[in-house]
């Protein structure tokens, strides 16, 4: 009997502390909870746990030297980064920030790869919350109620949305994609002339000739929504036309490309055992700007065939794609490394079969050497 009310005594403590986590979920910042059922501690910005939270709660330590911790969690200290060569240092790192690397305009500093990575842009629909910077990549929301962004490819904020006047009518509510729609009101809209056979009455002001509508209150409405179907047809075929028109333009320029990388594809290339020892970092602008053109022009052979030729991993790539010049992020990255020589670059040109690539950077023949 002892024993049936000690296991139904536990029952009823077990139960009741899940009925204390259900109540106090939402108040809870953690979300996690003690065996006593208190509501496990969050570590501050600038201290990591020490002691996780089980039977007693959390216990914090600060951040030692070369750790971070930027924000509230329940998550150790973290190391801080390293800013690469050649990639300034805006701000050291302390216990509650990390290190700030002072990247190029459009790139953000990326701790996980040790590299700068291009910004992320917001789609139609959604605004930045965060730019990118010092701070990070850009930080993209939908936006919310009375707010839109109409862009295809931004970096700015959602915009509040238009409200319509008091002379005006809405036509079409507010989207996250798209502003309001208003019309004015009053509209000079003809109608046929009445039984009686009078003539048309012509405004003074502006000479137009203006009929009294024989029922305001049904053909007038008829007609302004009529107007504005029309108008949106007439909008949606112009806009269908330039997109057949901009389609077909892009294909052709991919086919004239296409033509010219087949007609100058060289049929093989061979390495020679001597390498150019020139860093890559010290070439003339010029001349760096002439090597990303070419490797940022045609669909094959390009600067993601290179990358994986330097020995780039498929996500490293994949982050240079996001930006708008590719061939400039992974030249400039790898262009970091200590053995980032002219003849290794001349090698990997070589192997993804790019001698017109070779002959602008002008390796010497002993180097690289093509059949």
């Amino acid at each position: 009997m002892r024993n049936l009310e000690a296991g139904d005594m536990k029952l009823i403590v077990i139960c009741a502390l899940l009925l204390l986590k259900v109540s106090l979920g939402n108040a809870c910042a953690s979300g996690r909870f003690t065996e006593s059922g208190q509501c496990c501690s969050l570590c501050p910005a600038g201290f990591g746990v020490e002691v996780d939270c089980g039977k007693e709660n959390t216990k914090c330590e600060p951040c030692p030297q070369g750790t971070f911790s930027s924000s509230e969690d329940l998550s150790p200290c973290r190391p801080c980064a390293k800013c690469p060569r050649s990639v300034p240092t805006a701000a050291s790192c302390s216990a509650s920030r990390d290190t700030q690397c002072e990247c190029d305009n459009g790139f953000f500093f990326l701790s996980v790869h040790s590299l700068c990575a291009p910004c992320s842009k917001c789609s139609r629909g959604q605004g930045a919350t965060q730019e990118c910077g010092l701070l990070g990549d850009t930080n993209c929301q939908v936006c919310a109620p009375g707010t839109f962004s109409e862009e295809l490819i931004s970096t700015k904020p959602c915009q509040a949305c238009t409200r319509c006047s008091e002379s005006e009518v809405e036509i079409r509510s507010c989207m996250p994609n798209s502003d309001t729609l208003c019309m004015d009101k009053k509209l000079d809209i003809l109608s046929r002339p009445d039984e009686t056979g009078e003539e048309e009455a012509v405004t003074p002001s502006t000479g137009t000739p203006k009929f009294t509508p024989q029922d305001e209150g049904g053909i007038n409405n008829t007609l302004v929504y009529v107007s504005v179907l029309a108008a949106l047809v007439l909008g949606l075929l112009v806009y269908v036309a330039y997109k057949c028109w901009r389609s077909c333009k892009q294909k052709k320029a991919l086919s004239k490309a296409r033509a010219a990388e087949l007609g100058t594809s060289p049929e093989g290339t061979k390495r020679d055992s001597k390498q150019d020892n020139r860093l890559y970092i010290n070439l003339p602008p010029h001349r760096k700007e002439e090597v990303e053109r070419l490797l940022q022009e045609g669909s094959g052979r390009g600067w993601s065939h290179l990358g994986t030729a330097l020995g780039y991993e498929p996500e490293q790539l994949d982050l240079f794609g996001h930006g708008e010049a590719p061939a400039h992020t992974l030249l400039s990255n790898w262009a970091q490394k200590e053995s980032s020589t002219l003849g290794l670059l001349c090698s990997a040109l070589a192997r993804i079969e790019r001698p017109d690539v070779v002959t602008a950077l002008n390796c010497p023949t002993q180097g690289v050497s093509v059949v």
